[in-house]
């Protein structure tokens, strides 16, 4: 994409200027398997329940909603503790539109000093860090995508950062690392008076526990949670964090007024209720995430190792924004996350993920004559 020339009467902050949007291609395909989204709709039970409660709420849109919205963080706390044995309480848990919006708000809490992240990872936090004017340092990863703990303590130790950002799973690697590694980079992160931040949007679909079971030891470690993947909700926006009560106050600090509406509470409130429907696809898309790496491996392909609901694959012949085409043109949208020689696609629902396996067998099989 060529850099937008913006005009001169409009003073866009410089270091703005040669961005651009995020955002995954929204273009019309038979199956669309390219923004992690969980492919399994909410029942019609549970859409008739989101209606009603939206009803309701309705008839008083002439008032603000609850500023704190603690029925939802004391539904948000009790699904963590039964997730995780734990016992988080509503101050412990802030939620906000979307992870991102959790994300740019630690970033206007906390970002007086540089942030540092390991990439390939999520996108969005440097270019959230850019957008808000902190400085981001890239820790980098080994060739293969896993974390060198050692080389990554020493960057910690020598930069000092006041934000370390953990993706696990990691995206657009699938990756995870353990909960000890995770101690020793909140170790790390508070010998220099910084916080680590756990991302887990993808944590339901991973076997490792979760690093909520160590904020009790390390009150320096925010994990980030979403409903938007396992929980099915993407379209809803309900992102939020479990941590330190002091954390917890200091995102009250830099959050907009009213910033959740009360159709979102309302929404994620009734959802929380279904949990046990919405989280019974996450079985199911493990399993086909596990026919999906073997029949691409049958190819020759390499699979990187997941634990979340895509999976990032290697060792075509073929250019991958030409092997991405070449999919898209065969009705299958997956994406290219920019690694060379590296395409990612999302676990979708059975006929999605034999379509996309048929498309990529005849491409593969073309190259080959």
């Amino acid at each position: 994409m060529s850099e937008k020339k913006w005009p001169a009467w409009l003073p866009l902050r410089q270091d703005l200027q040669p961005l651009s949007p995020y955002g995954a291609p929204q273009v019309p395909a038979e199956a669309t398997l390219n923004t992690n989204e969980n492919p399994y709709a909410p029942s019609p039970e549970l859409a008739k329940a989101i209606s009603d409660r939206i009803h309701q709420v309705a008839l008083n849109l002439n008032r603000y909603p609850d500023r704190d919205a603690v029925l939802l963080r004391k539904s948000l706390a009790a699904f963590i503790n039964n997730l995780s044995s734990t016992s988080f309480n509503a101050d412990q848990i802030w939620a906000a539109n979307g992870s991102n919006e959790i994300i740019q708000s630690l970033f206007m809490a906390f970002g007086d000093r540089q942030t540092l992240g390991f990439t390939p990872s999520y996108s969005m936090h440097p270019l959230i860090a850019k957008v808000i004017g902190v400085q981001w340092v890239d820790g980098g990863r080994r060739p293969d995508f896993s974390l060198d703990l050692e080389q990554a303590v020493k960057q910690i130790s020598q930069e000092k950062p006041s934000l370390t950002f953990i993706t696990t799973p990691n995206n657009p690697t699938g990756t995870v690392i353990s909960l000890d590694e995770i101690a020793v980079l909140a170790e790390a992160a508070a010998r220099v008076n910084g916080l680590l931040v756990v991302d887990e949007a993808y944590a339901e679909f991973s076997n490792l526990p979760s690093a909520v079971t160590l904020i009790k030891k390390y009150p320096n470690l925010i994990v980030i949670r979403t409903m938007s993947k396992a929980f099915a909700f993407a379209g809803a926006r309900l992102g939020y964090l479990i941590a330190d009560p002091e954390i917890v106050s200091a995102m009250f600090l830099v959050r907009l007024p009213y910033h959740l509406s009360s159709l979102t509470q309302a929404a994620a409130e009734v959802a929380l209720e279904f949990q046990a429907e919405l989280l019974g696809t996450v079985s199911s898309l493990i399993d086909a995430r596990e026919f999906v790496t073997s029949e691409l491996e049958k190819m020759g392909l390499q699979v990187v190792p997941s634990q979340a609901n895509f999976i990032l694959f290697t060792g075509f012949r073929l250019e991958q924004g030409q092997l991405w085409r070449q999919l898209l043109d065969r009705g299958v949208l997956i994406r290219d996350v920019g690694l060379l020689g590296h395409l990612r696609m999302t676990i979708g629902n059975e006929a999605e993920n034999r379509k996309f396996i048929a498309a990529l067998q005849e491409i593969l099989n073309g190259e080959s004559q």
